[in-house]
């Protein structure tokens, strides 16, 4: 049985815990390695790319994210076997990737620079983004993403707008997704009580 290790951020989001939610409903025991940003700072030269998530199999390195993801998900039949559901199931995880790029550009920032960035941020990319995921979902039936049931993309996708709709983004409109795509929490909330969530909540309580 392989040794697995995947190591992140200690928080309970980001690119990190769609990974260990997919661990958790394949059945996979593996070391959650969790590393505050100090720490991070410190170790991340001995990382591939100089980033995490990390996923170590058998001592093995493994980076990106979507790349562990896939592997984990097909194991959690979080993966779609059609080839074309397949795709749309990528689409979804790289676009997330995508937008997750351009919030991350804003981190770090404060006072004004901040908020013109976010407003920007909002302006730009967000609204485009969440049309398009709109598109996405309706494309794959209005309930999830891909292969009419839950993938690794709705799993992405759910951390993603529990983010956007927190609150905690500071100049981003809590409701935002709620003015552009409200099909998109209804989502979340589908994801959000699928047994699959459900249990890996239950497990780290």
């Amino acid at each position: 049985m392989a040794d697995y290790k995947l190591i992140y951020f200690d928080i309970p989001g980001g690119r990190g815990e769609p990974l260990r939610i997919a661990l958790h409903a394949a059945g996979i025991e593996y070391q959650d390695e969790r590393w505050e940003f100090p720490e991070f700072n410190q170790r991340r030269g001995d990382l591939r790319f100089r980033a995490v998530p990390v996923l170590q199999i058998d001592g093995q390195m493994v980076t990106q994210s979507n790349a562990i993801g896939r592997y984990v998900a097909k194991q959690a039949d979080l993966y779609p076997e059609d080839p074309l559901q397949a795709l749309y199931c990528d689409e979804v995880c790289d676009a997330v990737e995508d937008l997750t790029h351009y919030v991350v550009q804003t981190f770090g920032l404060k006072g004004d620079s901040l908020r013109v960035a976010r407003e920007q941020l909002v302006e730009i990319r967000l609204k485009t983004f969440l049309s398009g995921f709109d598109e996405l979902l309706r494309r794959g039936g209005g309930e999830f993403f891909a292969g009419g049931k839950l993938s690794i993309a709705d799993l992405k996708m759910f951390v993603q707008i529990s983010s956007l709709a927190s609150g905690n983004l500071e100049h981003v409109p809590a409701d935002l997704v709620e003015q552009i795509a409200p099909s998109l929490l209804s989502h979340q909330t589908r994801v959000m009580e699928s047994t699959v969530v459900t249990a890996y909540r239950e497990a780290n309580l």
